[in-house]
């Protein structure tokens, strides 16, 4: 997974508050190779009219572009699913901007290279109000934690360890191998001091 310090993109507003992670990808598409993407399936079904075809008005379906989601509340709350992450990754979307995410899905987006940058409802409706039912282009940079959208330059939150995690396009594994020397180090000297921890046998 490649990492980021800034991205450039389209910007879209999705004012919808607890948008879960059913309805970012119903489970019913969860059964597909992933190998295949999950982008076609992102908010599967809010995304088409009751006939099931692509309702033209929704943001999204406007905006095929757009690489950057300007969200409601508690998004990405309900289950686990990391698919739900896959899905907005394979649709091309680097971040989400909300005023709060469910817990898990922040984590595995991070994992996964994707953004959950949390700011104020003011803000958030002063983004939404920016775009104005359209998108535009905006910036977010993870350095200063700002993302600027026309005038306006709004920071935003994100744990240190996140950061570092994005910048360096790095998952949880990767985060635990940058101490790999002090890991071997450790087991060197506890070899040495506790033998009788090594079953017999172990290297």
């Amino acid at each position: 997974m490649a990492g980021w310090r800034v991205h450039r993109g389209q910007a879209v507003a999705l004012p919808l508050d607890n948008l879960d992670t059913d309805q970012l990808i119903p489970a019913r598409f969860m059964s597909q190779p992933r190998a295949e993407g999950y982008g076609g399936f992102l908010l599967h079904d809010l995304r088409r009219d009751p006939a099931g075809q692509p309702d033209p008005g929704f943001p999204l379906n406007r905006h095929p572009g757009a690489s950057i989601l300007v969200a409601g509340r508690n998004f990405g709350s309900g289950s686990s699913r990391e698919a739900a992450v896959y899905a907005l990754v394979d649709a091309g979307i680097r971040a989400v901007v909300a005023p709060g995410f469910g817990d898990i899905f922040a984590a595995n987006a991070v994992n996964n290279g994707l953004l959950p940058a949390r700011v104020t409802a003011a803000d958030i409706a002063a983004l939404t109000a920016a775009l104005d039912g359209g998108a535009a282009e905006a910036t977010v940079d993870l350095e200063t934690g700002t993302i600027t959208l026309g005038d306006l330059a709004i920071g935003f939150v994100l744990d240190e360890i996140w950061r570092t995690k994005l910048v360096n396009g790095w998952d949880d594994i990767d985060l635990t191998g940058r101490h790999a020397e002090d890991i071997a180090r450790f087991r060197a000297a506890r070899r040495q001091t506790a033998p009788w921890a090594w079953p017999r046998g172990a290297a």
